[in-house]
This record gives structure tokens, sequence and C-alpha cells, in this order.
């Protein structure tokens, strides 16, 4: 007859249930087992055993999306191409299917330091050198190859590097000449936002120079659609409108989120389109 610990005879005459089994002689689990893979498309939001598990299932797609940390304004924060490219790109990856983002890279090409150009004139903007910079895309895009990914693509939300993104595609795609891997720049994200956003808010009465090419209508309006917490919205409209001194070319008064989100269908459809009809013959 199995003899009951005293411990269990006290809990049972107490009308408790006894102890569970502790959790160090609890049994192990199995040999290469793992809990279900997260429902984000993020990178960094996966252990590298779930990735694993992801990437031989077939999930072999990553975007590689590239923000950049400079000045739009006294309405618009210095963060707005990173908050924005990681939306977009999680929309994108979405929309393929079996496709992860990457960490956005923040540090970009925005111009040079001493004496300061471009957007480097204005407090909070971060710049590098285009070489490290392709370097990083270059490092980052190996690494991803490294570990199984074959198809590496990518994306940028600032016009500055757009040529530098090309290059490294290029660049990549001699190197792994005769392997499975590929790298893919996307132009038609970038595109979108110059060509389709603007031609909508033609459409809807805007006049070029307030759709404006920087921190203006549409810059301002497509953030509000993706990041609204980074436009300070209380104060667009009030007083006259901030010029090229104060970092704006265009006028952001009129923005919305509405306007935004015609810019965002546009990016989200014409870069996933484009994305397949460079995954479609691999």
């Amino acid at each position: 007859m199995r003899l009951i610990p005293i411990i269990a005879l006290i809990a049972l005459a107490q009308g408790c249930s006894p102890s569970p089994t502790p959790a160090s002689t609890a049994p192990a689990a199995a040999p290469g087992a793992t809990d279900p893979a997260p429902q984000s498309v993020s990178l960094e939001d996966w252990t590298w055993t779930e990735l694993r598990d992801a990437i031989g299932g077939g999930t072999t797609t990553i975007i590689l999306p590239v923000g950049g940390v400079e000045q739009s304004g006294p309405f618009v924060a210095l963060g707005k191409h990173d908050a924005r490219v990681k939306v977009l790109a999680d929309r994108i990856a979405r929309n393929l299917g079996r496709t992860l983002v990457a960490p956005v890279i923040a540090y970009v090409p925005e111009g040079s330091i001493d004496p300061p150009t471009e957007h480097m004139r204005f407090p909070g903007t971060i710049t590098v050198p285009s070489d490290i910079f392709r370097q990083t895309l270059e490092s980052a895009a190996m690494s991803l190859r490294a570990h199984g990914f074959t198809d590496i693509v990518l994306i940028g939300d600032h016009g500055g590097y757009q040529d530098d993104l090309k290059a490294v595609a290029e660049d990549l795609n001699r190197r792994w000449a005769g392997t499975p891997a590929r790298a893919h720049f996307i132009a038609s994200y970038y595109r979108a936002t110059q060509t389709s956003f603007v031609a909508a808010l033609k459409r809807r009465g805007f006049s070029e120079a307030e759709i404006g090419t920087h921190a203006g209508l549409a810059d301002t309006s497509l953030l509000m659609a993706t990041a609204p917490g980074m436009v300070r919205a209380d104060r667009l409209g009030k007083g006259e409108p901030p010029g090229l001194a104060l970092g704006v070319h265009g006028d952001p008064s009129r923005s919305s989120a509405a306007l935004g989100q015609l810019g965002v269908e546009a990016i989200v459809a014409e870069t996933t389109a484009a994305i397949r009809a460079e995954l479609k013959p691999r």
C-alpha cells in the first residue's frame, strides 16, 4: 500500500488539495519544443528559437526599414522617419505574409557636422558619413542572410539616401551571385510619397506650395496617420505658417490624419505590389 506523506494527510484533513509538484521536479519540456510564434512581425519581438522555426517553415523574407533622426520644423518630432517607416513596414509585411521586419536603422546621412549643412543646421539632427551608413546596411543584411533569410528588402522613408540603398542592394547581389539570397531595393516606397500621394492631395484642391516637400501638408499629414503623438497638432494653423528659416518647406496648417491616410494607402499598396513582383520569379 502506498504511504501518503504527512503533509498531504494534514492538507486533506483541512479540506485542502495537496501542494502541486515543485517546478524543480516537474517534467522537462521536450527537446526543441517552443512556444507559439508571436503575432508581431517585428524581429525584435521573437526569440531565436521561434525565429529558427519560422525560417525553417518558409518565413524567409524580411524588410530592412531605414528612417533617420532629423528636424522637421516646430510641429513635428525629430523621430518622424523612424516612427513612420516602422508602422508602414509592419503593414506591408502583414500584407505580404511570411515576412518579418528588422529593427529600423535610424542613423543616416543628414549633412556634414563641421561646418553644419542641410538638416544638421538644426538641433537634434544626427548624421553619419555615407560610407558608414552603407557598411551598416550591408552588415545588417549579411547578418540576416547568415541566419537563413533569402530575401532582404530595403525601404527608406527619407529621400536623401535612396541612391545609397540602391547601391548597397546592387553590391550585395554581386556578392551573393549563385546563392539563393537576394537584396531588393524598393524605390516604390519613397516614390509613392512624391507621386501618388501628392496627386491625391492635388485632386482635393491643395496646391503644390501647400503640400510642400518637407514638414508641409503632405509630410505632416502622413505622420498624423501613422504616429499622431509626434505631431504638435494643437499648434497647427495658429499664426503664420513656419518657413524655410524654421526648417519647413510647405504649409502644414491644414494637415490631418484623414489626408495622411491617402498616403498610407498609396505607400502600402505600391510597395507591397513592388515586393511581390520582385519575389515572384523566385
